[in-house]
């Protein structure tokens, strides 16, 4: 979520730092988005970029240095916050206090961790992606 002056490629920029930020963790794999809209007439790609947002995938455990990682990246950034969703469930970073980010962090790891408990009753593997 960049802030009101912040364009599609600066966006596109923040998106691509982040990227290379979350590859240093023990992470399956982390690519820049593919829009859903239409890809409008004329243009030379088949596919558009979602702008400033990025599709992680790694094991449950490594979830909350994701988490943290991009709260450390945010605060360095001209950008209002980070949007994280993991299976219906959205945690948003922004300009919260460092506490209540990391209060945040936590409350959104506790209930994923009460969910995988479910899952794990009913063996029904989610792959994670934010």
């Amino acid at each position: 979520m960049g802030l009101p002056d912040t364009d599609e490629d600066e966006l596109r920029w923040l998106s691509s730092q982040l990227r290379r930020s979350l590859l240093e963790l023990d992470v399956v794999d982390v690519r820049l988005a593919r829009s859903a809209s239409g890809v409008p007439s004329g243009s030379k790609s088949s596919e558009l970029i979602a702008a400033g947002t990025v599709v992680v995938t790694a094991a449950p455990f490594i979830l909350r240095q994701v988490l943290q990682l991009a709260d450390t990246w945010l605060k360095n950034r001209p950008v209002r916050g980070i949007k994280v969703e993991l299976d219906g469930h959205t945690i948003e970073l922004s300009d919260a206090s460092v506490v209540e980010r990391e209060r945040l962090i936590d409350a959104f790891l506790t209930h994923r961790e009460s969910a995988d408990t479910d899952e794990t009753d009913t063996e029904q593997p989610q792959p994670l992606t934010s």
